[in-house]
């Protein structure tokens, strides 16, 4: 490095030289590799140190050599602190390819035995710095990998790592990365930095990625044909020229071969090149002839070494080529004909044909005559060479020999003739035959007719005259032959004949008919005219679906452009009549598809069995005829329900009022919920997720339900969580909120808190002034609403002079009504009623009120064996009345009560629903307070806020016994 403009080399030491792997077991760190498929390779630690170079240099250090280079760093100690700079290091991993993203590969920081470890690690030593790592690239290793700066632990990442799609391509590297190619390892190469820079080392990081049986074999070409010669003989080799493919390496790339049907003439064998290539030969094992069988059709197998293995497989067929190994033969060695000896030249006289059994040049037979045949009966009959027909050439002399041997010679290729003999007799005719002139109505082309199956009953075809050269003798005439055909005399003329149809022809029954006029004279003699009818073929079939409704189905979400299905119309037609084109109705979907040529019917989106199940449609099939023909199908597709909708809640929060006390198992409220799904995939179980030792809820009504009473003056709300869980593979679900607010119910009576006893006394002194407030009653109800509003009454009274006292019945608050006069000296017991306007029926309480008008008290004892007597005190039956609103007007009316009480327990009910609410709310916020206290709190807006001053100075003025 550079400074001070003086130029400064800096030596690494030979612990620094060397090189460093990291092994499976290496312990040095204090832990193994932790990722999953990857391994550490070892090299040997002790022999690096001895050979003392770094990685790349071409020559090992002497030990002279070593001397200078000490001398050297003594010189140049001051500057021993770049040295680190030129630390070069060597680390070796190795995974299997195609891991998840977070498998760890190694530990940088422990696998080079750094001092200075990351943050998250043990504390470093005093004065050394924390160690950071990073890549010197961001390449192609850097899209594999992540690399922790401050741990130095290396980790997959998220792009997963195909051995096969990066070391089986050539020219991939970059700064950061190379890729080798497939026939050496496949190394990930990474350059990472160790920082800061008084301890920078360039770590070179070489990642050997391991192959897994990720792919099967498979073949170049799906269909490969073979020949084999029918003579080839047993253990003949034939190469099959695609063998497959497989970019996996080692046991899990192909391994074997093997035919699915080998017929028992086939086996199959492989052959490994230098180069490691396994190639598939083909051995005939038994012996092969083209005329029994012309090929074999059997799959390819290939298997690769994997466990489990992955197999791949092509159609392979074996064509037998043919070899001339057949001859021409004839079904009979002789065959007899007659000929009159007036025919006329050109009369056909035999036609001979011999069979080779083999195929194109090998087949080809050639006629002639033997060298035995005499010359007059070759200028007689003609042969034809290529046909084998026999004519008459010439006319038939007087002179004639009446018998002709004509021995003919069938020729082959390299083969010895087959020999048949025709036995022409030549019969002497002193009279003329019969003649028959055909004159055609119908399309004649030498001697074959022309006629259009559409044509209608009794098409004529021609006319025939029949005639008598000699004039003396009578001529039949009649049709031979098998036909829609009948021949008639056309009258009124004598010897013509009308050749006509019967019904009409079909071409898809019978393309052609040979029939034949025959004419016989009254001697014996005969004649016959051979006609030949051609149907031509006419556009009147159309086209048919082997069936009218096809249906098909379809899971929903499938991929665009699925297959549904390939129609097929036959058309009886034939040629360009025949050819079928298939088209989709008016009433199809437009994201239906029908290929026109093909008749491959698919859908271009994904069908969502939720939107609409079931598809109806037509296709047409038309042929290509003039006029053009077309039938109709129905196409009916249903689609197939997948798990893809969550169960659906109605609301996602439902609310229930329900009455405290209400009993054990009763029905709360029903969960209303849905699925869009069908079958099992629609089926929703329902479950309490929270609060399920309390409440349970019917999966099939989804009827919630409390296993007990509930009440209210313990918990006057809950909260639910309900789930919904389908029945598909794999489940869906969602939840919804369950909030129950218990409605209250008078089922607690006033609890009284002061007095404290119905023994309990206040001495009232005899100057207190009329209109004071003497004490109160105080009490408290845990029921809300109307159930809570509490009304006080005096029902009994005893003393001196007891009216006079007053209670209020809003308040509780004992007044003094009149002046205290000396004979009103005494003890005064008032019992004060403290009921509740409860619905149905109110519910109260009692307590004893002791006032003792004196001075003083001189004479405790005397007051409390008054108190202890029991008390007889006449109960008044007047209630309690209690105005919940104030009013400034007296009521004039009683008719009106009913009315405004009406009127006041709705207005209650309503401000009772919204303060239990807000209690509710209060209640979860606040801290917990004493039973009393609360009960307190909870009273205080309806019955108007207590001094609390005055209920702790009370008790003071008590004196219980």
């Amino acid at each position: 490095m550079k400074s001070g403009g003086r130029v400064f080399c800096c030596l690494p030491t030979r612990r620094e030289m060397t090189a460093v792997s990291v092994g499976m077991n290496y312990q040095g760190t204090g832990r193994r590799s932790q990722a999953l498929g990857t391994s550490w390779l070892p090299r040997s630690r002790h022999r690096q140190p001895e050979m003392g170079h770094l990685r790349g240099a071409g020559r090992a250090t002497s030990p002279r050599s070593l001397q200078h280079l000490f001398l050297f760093l003594l010189f140049i100690g001051p500057f021993n602190c770049f040295a680190s700079y030129s630390r070069a290091t060597e680390l070796f991993y190795s995974l299997n390819e195609g891991l998840p993203a977070g498998v760890l590969i190694g530990s940088l920081a422990q696998d080079l035995r750094l001092h200075g470890v990351a943050a998250e690690g043990p504390p470093t030593r005093r004065g050394e710095p924390v160690l950071s790592f990073s890549l010197a690239s961001q390449g192609l290793g850097g899209q594999y990998v992540s690399l922790d700066n401050r741990s130095g632990e290396l980790h997959t990442s998220a792009l997963q790592i195909d051995r096969e799609a990066l070391c089986l391509e050539t020219g991939i590297g970059s700064a950061a990365s190379l890729l080798a190619p497939s026939s050496e390892p496949c190394l990930l190469l990474l350059d990472v930095l160790v920082l800061p820079q008084e301890h920078f080392r360039l770590v070179k990081v070489k990642i050997a990625i391991r192959d897994i049986n990720d792919n099967a074999p498979h073949f170049p070409v799906p269909n490969m044909r073979l020949w084999v010669p029918e003579n080839a003989p047993v253990d003949t080799r034939l190469a099959i020229e695609h063998p497959a493919l497989d970019p996996d390496l080692g046991t899990n790339a192909v391994q074997t071969y093997r035919l699915q049907d080998d017929y028992g003439v086939f086996t199959l064998d492989v052959e490994e090149n230098e180069s490691g290539e396994r190639t598939p030969y083909l051995i005939v094992m038994g012996a092969l002839d083209r005329e029994a069988r012309e090929e074999y059709v059997t799959l390819i197998i290939a298997e690769d070494g994997g466990t489990p293995p992955l197999l791949g497989s092509a159609t392979l067929t074996i064509g037998i080529s043919d070899i001339n190994d057949n001859c021409p033969q004839f079904s009979d060695s002789q065959l007899n004909v007659t000929v009159y000896g007036n025919s006329s030249v050109g009369t056909h006289v035999a036609t001979i044909h011999a069979v080779d059994m083999d195929l194109g040049s090998n087949a080809q037979i050639s006629y002639s005559y033997s060298q035995k045949v005499p010359q007059p009966s070759r200028d007689l009959f003609h042969l034809d060479e290529s046909t084998g027909a026999i004519k008459l050439s010439s006319k038939i002399n007087s002179d004639a020999p009446r018998l002709h041997r004509l021995t003919i010679l069938a020729n082959g290729p390299g083969c010895i003739p087959a020999v048949i003999t025709v036995l022409v007799s030549i019969i002497k005719v002193m009279l003329r035959p019969p003649e028959v002139v055909p004159r055609f109505i119908a399309n004649e082309v030498e001697g074959v007719v022309y006629l259009k199956e559409l044509e209608p009953v009794n098409t004529p075809i021609a006319f025939f005259t029949i005639k008598d050269p000699d004039e003396k003798y009578k001529v039949n005439c009649f049709l031979d032959g098998n036909g829609p055909f009948k021949l008639s005399p056309y009258k009124p003329y004598n010897n013509e004949y009308l050749l006509e149809t019967t019904r009409p022809l079909d071409y898809e029954v019978q393309q052609l008919y040979e029939i034949s006029v025959v004419a016989w004279n009254s001697e014996g003699f005969h004649v016959n005219k051979i006609i030949k009818v051609q149907v031509l073929d006419d556009n009147d079939n159309s086209p048919v679906f082997p069936q009218q409704l096809i249906e098909l189905s379809i899971e929903e979400n499938n991929a665009p452009n699925a297959f549904l299905t390939k129609l097929h119309a036959t058309d009886a037609d034939s040629g360009e009549r025949g050819k079928v084109s298939y088209f989709l109705g008016p009433d199809a979907p437009s994201y239906f598809s029908l290929d026109k040529t093909t008749g491959v019917l698919t859908v271009s989106t994904q069908l969502d069995r939720e939107e609409k199940e079931k598809y109806r449609y037509t296709v047409k099939a038309i042929d290509s005829g003039l006029p053009p023909r077309e039938s109709i199908a129905t196409v009916t597709i249903t689609v197939l329900d997948k798990n893809d909708n969550s169960p659906r809640f109605i609301n996602k929060d439902f609310s229930f009022f329900v009455p405290e006390n209400f009993p054990g198992f009763g029905e709360i409220g029903v969960i209303s919920v849905t699925d869009a799904d069908t079958g099992q995939n629609g089926w929703v179980a329902l479950s309490v997720v929270n609060g399920s030792d309390i409440f349970v809820i019917d999966t099939g009504k989804g009827v919630l339900r409390a296993k007990v009473s509930l009440d209210r003056e313990q918990q006057s709300s809950y909260v639910l969580w309900v789930e919904a869980v389908d029945g598909g593979d794999p489940a869906l679900s969602s939840t919804a909120k369950i909030t129950i607010l218990l409605l209250d119910i008078n089922d607690n009576p006033p609890l009284v808190l002061f007095p404290q006893s119905n023994t309990s006394y206040l001495l009232v002194l005899p100057s207190t002034l009329p209109g004071s407030p003497i004490t109160e009653v105080y009490a408290v109800d845990k029921d809300t609403g109307m159930n809570a509003v509490i009304a006080y009454s005096i029902i009994g009274r005893r003393g001196p002079r007891p009216e006079s006292f007053r209670i209020d019945p809003k308040t509780g608050n004992i007044t003094l009504e009149e002046s205290l006069m000396q004979n009103d000296y005494g003890l005064y017991r008032l019992l004060v009623k403290v009921s509740d306007h409860g619905y149905p029926e109110p519910l109260h309480s009692t307590v004893m009120v002791n006032l003792f008008v004196n001075d003083t008290v001189s004479n405790e004892s005397y007051i409390e064996s008054l108190l202890r007597k029991e008390p007889d005190i006449n109960i008044e039956e007047k209630e309690p009345q209690i105005s919940i609103e104030p009013t400034h007007k007296k009521m004039e009316s009683p008719s009106c009560v009913p009315t405004l009480v009406a009127l006041s327990i709705i207005s209650l009910g309503s401000i009772t629903l919204v303060t239990g609410m807000g209690i509710y709310i209060c209640l979860r916020k606040g801290k917990k307070h004493h039973r009393a206290d609360e009960n307190l709190e909870v009273q205080i807006p309806l019955n108007g806020r207590i001094d609390l001053h005055m209920l702790e100075k009370k008790p003071m003025e008590i004196s219980n016994i």
